[in-house]
């Protein structure tokens, strides 16, 4: 059983934010990261053209409750905020994504902006050294066009190796680095993508790419050529859109939207596992398995609400809602702490550990 151990809630400096830039309807504009001695939570957060850095300190809180069962967070500070000077964009940021290195004390950071110009640097967690690899790619088109929703994604095993969606494009850009390595084509537009984990025994995670694009799912191998290099293509009701796709250590796939339903698939007979009907009180926007039980999925919706349930038997175990739209929300890799930031300027962090 999953259960809160802390829900913070602190205010975006004004002298740094004054009016977040809107994006769009995926909140994808979120990135974090946990020190390792546990006493703070690093949050990225990209308005306009840039990336904000800030630092809200871990403190050990009793969570309330309030009707509904529904969590209190409690009030703190933000320690330290600061512009990182690494993502010259021109456009608005659409996505940013975080990953680590092998080396520690590094983190790879990876933006892209509306018309899929992606910048990734190579950051020191302290925030001291700067002087570290940063390279940029432009669109094959050299971003010609009208700008859209943009997603990236890094590979699990190799961070080199990245995933850029473009909406209106109707395109998905794999890279090597600044190797640009092939183009899939999508027959709708793209509004999720996740290099899909650990896809039985054979190293698929490093290829296989889960992809939502209109009323469908497509599985994309980057291993094949044939057709494109699609695998498998699953529908779901039509006129019902997928925005939000992600996969968990056990292989299961989900995806939910506008049908506020969250779908489990299981990749090796591409069929339901389950489904979990009306978890989400409007639109589903992002989804994202626990690390510490895959059993359990959480789940953003439109209406500022965030769930953790258990996904097998239909049913939540906490909920918290955020106190504006949300422009930003991500789970932190390999650890259950979610972050999100609101159209207010407040910044949510929750600590989820196993009862």
């Amino acid at each position: 059983m999953l259960e809160a151990k802390s829900l913070l809630k602190a205010s975006v400096p004004p002298s740094l934010i004054q009016n977040p830039s809107p994006g769009s309807l995926q909140s994808t504009r979120l990135a974090l990261h946990v020190d390792e001695d546990g006493s703070a939570c690093c949050v990225y957060i990209a308005s306009g053209c840039n990336v904000y850095k800030l630092k809200v300190p871990s403190e050990d809180a009793l969570v309330s409750e309030g009707k509904d069962n529904l969590l209190i967070p409690f009030h703190t500070q933000i320690t330290d905020s600061v512009l990182v000077n690494r993502c010259p964009h021109r456009s608005e940021i659409q996505s940013i994504v975080l990953a680590e290195t092998d080396s520690t004390g590094h983190l790879i950071l990876g933006s892209v902006d509306s018309y899929g110009h992606l910048i990734v640097s190579k950051l020191d967690i302290s925030g001291k050294n700067v002087d570290k690899i940063t390279y940029s790619v432009l669109p094959q088109d050299c971003g010609v066009g009208e700008g859209s929703w943009a997603g990236v994604c890094f590979s699990p095993s190799h961070w080199s190796m990245a995933a850029v969606a473009r909406s209106f494009s109707k395109s998905i850009d794999i890279y090597d680095q600044d190797i640009h390595l092939r183009t899939l084509r999508t027959l709708w537009y793209p509004s999720s993508l996740n290099f899909v984990q650990n896809l039985g025994s054979n190293g698929g995670g490093n290829s296989i790419l889960a992809v939502t694009e209109g009323c469908q799912l497509t599985i994309w191998d980057l291993r094949i050529k044939e057709n494109g290099g699609c695998l498998q293509r699953i529908c779901g009701s039509i006129g019902d859109i997928f925005y939000a796709v992600c996969s968990s250590s056990r292989d299961n796939i989900a995806v939910g939207g506008a049908d506020r339903t969250v779908t489990i698939y299981d990749p090796r007979r591409w069929s339901a596992l389950s489904r979990w009907v009306n978890c989400s009180k409007y639109e589903i926007t992002g989804l994202s398995f626990s690390s510490v039980d895959p059993d359990y999925i959480y789940i953003q919706g439109m209406d500022y609400e965030v769930s953790c349930g258990q996904w097998k038997k239909s049913k939540k175990a906490f909920t918290f809602r955020g106190d504006s739209n949300w422009l930003g929300f991500n789970k932190c890799p390999g650890k259950d702490v979610l972050g999100g930031w609101c159209d207010s300027g407040s910044i949510f962090v929750a600590d989820v550990v196993e009862r």
